[in-house]
């Protein structure tokens, strides 16, 4: 059974992840549901879970496979192992790096068949805010006579504890970001490296 605490972090962590999709399908073409393309390569940011005392979530990115003219399968494979080399050395690693193959039907006369690059990254609760930085906050928008500008958390009864879940929205939308850009760059350094 989930804890209150795990369940409010995953209410606010889906926040934070919903903004980082509106965030990157303006700043991309965005797609139906979870998705963005840029450059044509589409990614998706899956929701968040609960899992193991921790939040959980997915992104992934297509595997560009009608770029490669010659041995697709051998080359989406080369592809794959070197976008998990890049991404086994970032400093936020995945918990999981694995390829996986999408048949989806859009107008279930045809299937299409997609090789997708699937990244896992967990975050423990405790991790997603800091004491301290809620005990400074505190005193600085008490002395400055701002904790009524602090916004409204309708879950949380106190003001630590609305603060608490923005810093667990805002952190899992920024460690969201940093995956994502780190994808995309990965993306563009191994389609480089294949072109030339």
């Amino acid at each position: 059974m989930s804890s209150l605490k795990g369940l409010l972090f995953i209410q606010f962590a889906t926040d934070g992840l919903n903004n980082l999709i509106e965030e990157m399908q303006a700043k991309y073409k965005p797609k139906k549901g979870r998705r963005f393309n840029h450059d044509n390569i589409t990614y998706e940011i899956g929701r968040p879970v609960l899992k193991d005392n921790s939040v959980e979530f997915e992104i992934s990115s297509k595997i560009p496979e009608d770029e490669f003219e010659k041995k697709p399968k051998e080359m989406m494979k080369n592809y794959f192992d070197e976008i998990k080399k890049l991404l086994s050395q970032a400093n936020l690693r995945p918990a999981s790096i694995e390829m996986e193959n999408i048949v989806w039907d859009s107008k279930k006369e045809t299937e299409k068949e997609r090789e997708y690059v699937k990244l896992v990254y967990r975050y423990p609760l405790d991790e997603l805010f800091d004491t301290q930085e809620v005990i400074k906050t505190l005193e600085e928008k008490s002395a400055g006579g701002q904790l009524e500008k602090i916004p409204a958390a309708p879950s949380a009864f106190t003001t630590q504890g609305k603060l608490v879940l923005q810093m667990v929205r805002d952190k899992i939308q920024r460690l969201g970001r940093e995956n994502i850009e780190h994808l995309i760059e990965a993306n563009d350094q191994v389609r480089a490296s294949i072109s030339s």
